[in-house]
């Protein structure tokens, strides 16, 4: 069999988010493999009640692992690198990145107990890291982070070049523009396939420019009569940097709110992104700066519970406080998912008299490119195949069809479809299982573990607990109940567990001595009475956990 080119995406196709993306060359099942990005997502109370982050299940390159070669991470989202600290135990090979995406990195795996000198920072075009089969090359893009890059993959069976995200912005504020002669460059030659951003596909016109925000938000900030609190994605260091200028121009103390903040900006400062920044202020000492002199950038522009603007929301943080006539800008646009945590806070400001400035255009641009910057970039790499990624599956739908509508074959590649790239036309080859993992506390759990799922069916059905006890088998005085979750009176207005603990004990008196000696058998019908009583009380099933104890000799 000759060798073939492959592309698997475990994460991040037909999903935003979790992105992480095979590459392969070589005799098929054995080809020699890279990892293009590590990253995770965030879960909801709906449907992942108590997880703390949500990751690729990377079983299949954990079973292939001595075929991998290097993970190389495109930029510092953690969508794109947050779960590297976690997984890299199970894949240990080296993990390249660009120097102020390696800051972050090392970061993420120093905390989960790694070798952060796992972690190599490398230089972009024309530098070249050999993996294997594979030459890969960083070529800086704009994006609303520092250093974003897309990679430039050379294989012995052709050329292929990934976005990353990006957008086509000639003046980003903080990070390289976007260069289209050193994109022609770069992917100079016949490139086989173009793995491309897919989130704008359905926002018609060209993508505005981040330098085009300065003069509205400093407008803003300058006509507010009180305190100004502005909030946007922490990582958007340009926008961090925008916010912080205009703050300084209307004469404003500066103080940045939110480790995530302040973390960003150090590291942006560390790594030489980021030039004269705005002298800012602390908390401390922003408490006596008056209020009218003063602008508060924060954390949680998605809601987030535990960050900055939630917290001021509620009351105080870190002893500053919003007030009747302030203003709080929200210069940023919400996730799809996280519009419940959003307004949430948005009427918690608004029953405050705080004045809300939100979905307004003036004061927000995306870092992902809209249709026609998608077509350009299609265009400059002119690539045989156009492979959308990045998006939920109707992103990649639309963008296939928008790439085949100007001449180009593409393929929707959705988790778990290994794509053959090296025949005339792309397909699937094979599927591979491409689930989930949680990080629930400090353990990672599977998707189909049964952990969330038992979670969820105890939120919403409550929780019995039956304990019996019996001594040679014969019942040793009345079961007893608990209850969690659940009315502590049902239909027949007597106490749920009182009317409970009673239907139990008429089936232990009456129950033939081969169930009481079975234990299987006497759990499924203590557990089936439970659940069947407390239906007839208050129409629910609950959850049930049946403990039976022996004193036998």
């Amino acid at each position: 069999m000759s060798d073939r080119l492959i592309y698997l995406p475990l994460g991040g196709a037909g999903e935003i988010g979790m992105n992480a993306y095979v590459y392969g060359h070589g005799k098929p099942g054995k080809e020699r493999l890279i990892l293009v990005d590590l990253g995770v997502t965030f879960p909801d109370m709906d449907t992942t009640p108590g997880v703390d982050l949500i990751m690729a299940d990377t079983r299949w390159l954990i079973e292939n692992r001595d075929r991998l070669e290097a993970i190389f991470i495109t930029h510092a989202h953690e969508d794109h690198v947050g779960a590297i600290g976690r997984l890299w135990s199970e894949l240990r090979v080296p993990v390249y990145a660009r120097p102020f995406t390696a800051h972050h990195a090392q970061r993420k795996m120093e905390e989960a107990g790694q070798n952060p000198d796992e972690v190599i920072a490398v230089d972009p075009y024309p530098e070249v890291v050999e993996a294997g089969p594979f030459k890969v090359t960083f070529v800086p893009i704009s994006h609303s982070i520092p250093e974003s890059s897309g990679l430039v993959i050379d294989t012995p069976a052709g050329r292929v070049a990934h976005t990353g995200d990006f957008k086509i912005d000639p003046a980003p504020g903080v990070g390289e523009a976007f260069d289209e002669a050193l994109w022609k460059e770069a992917t100079g030659g016949r490139v086989r396939a173009l793995m491309c951003d897919s989130t704008n596909v359905f926002s018609p016109k060209p993508g505005r420019s981040e330098s085009e925000l300065g003069s509205e938000i400093t407008k803003l900030v300058s006509s507010a009569p009180h305190m100004v609190v502005a909030t946007t994605f922490a990582s958007n260091v340009a926008r961090v940097k925008t916010l912080a200028q205009a703050g300084e121009a209307a004469g404003r103390s500066v103080c940045l709110l939110g480790r995530a903040m302040r973390r960003m900006i150090e590291a942006s400062v560390a790594t030489g992104v980021l030039e004269d920044f705005p002298k800012t202020v602390t908390p401390e000492d922003a408490r006596d700066i008056p209020r009218e002199s003063l602008m508060l950038i924060v954390t949680g522009s998605q809601g987030e519970r535990r960050a900055a603007t939630a917290q001021l929301s509620r009351g105080k943080y870190l002893g500053l406080e919003m007030h009747e006539g302030d203003m709080f800008l929200f210069s940023s646009k919400t996730i799809p998912g996280n519009e419940r945590g959003v307004i949430r806070i948005l009427n918690a400001f608004s029953e405050m008299g705080v004045d809300i400035v939100s979905d307004d255009d003036r004061y927000h641009v995306s870092g992902h490119a809209n249709r026609p910057d998608l077509e350009r970039m299609h265009r400059i790499v002119g690539a045989e195949t156009v492979v959308p990624m990045h998006g939920e599956h109707r992103h990649l739908r639309e963008h296939a069809r928008l790439a085949r509508e100007n001449g180009y074959r593409s393929i929707v590649a959705v988790n778990g479809s290994m794509v053959d790239l090296t025949g005339p036309e792309p397909h699937v080859v094979e599927h591979v299982e491409a689930d989930r993992v949680y990080l629930d506390g400090s353990v990672l759990i599977g998707a189909l573990d049964g952990v969330v799922r038992d979670r969820i069916r105890m939120a919403l059905n409550g929780h019995v607990i039956v304990n019996v006890i019996l001594e040679d088998d014969e019942p040793l005085g009345e079961p007893w109940v608990e209850i969690m979750g659940l009315p502590e009176t049902g239909g027949s207005n007597a106490p749920l567990v009182d009317v409970l603990e009673e239907d139990l004990n008429q089936f232990l008196m009456r129950a033939a001595d081969k169930t009481l000696r079975d234990d299987d058998k006497l759990e499924e019908e203590l557990r089936r009475i439970a659940r069947k009583s407390t239906q007839d009380e208050i129409g629910k099933k609950p959850e049930c956990t049946v403990v039976i104890s022996r004193l036998d000799g």
